[in-house]
């Protein structure tokens, strides 16, 4: 399974518009492609954003409906590859 995971980077804060937020080291792709998980493997969201410094950049996720993003904040995430 870790063949098909990527670290994605760590949960920074949740934004006032509901948006998960993390500093990431490389730049992922953005849209339905790029599935973000849990440790558990399960789905978290999408990408919707990467903004800030190329070097470490900041990536936005949209989180599904049924996640508590509140437990997740400092959990470590991961881009699905495809």
């Amino acid at each position: 399974m870790c063949d098909l995971l990527r670290r994605l980077g760590t949960v920074l804060h949740i934004s006032k518009r509901g948006s998960i937020i993390l500093r990431t080291e490389k730049t992922p792709p953005v849209g339905s492609r790029s599935i973000v998980l849990d440790k558990k493997a399960k789905e978290v969201g999408v990408i919707i954003d990467v903004f800030g410094p190329v070097k470490e950049p900041y990536v936005a996720v949209r989180p599904k409906s049924d996640i508590d993003t509140s437990k997740l904040i400092g959990q470590m995430l991961y881009l699905k590859k495809n």
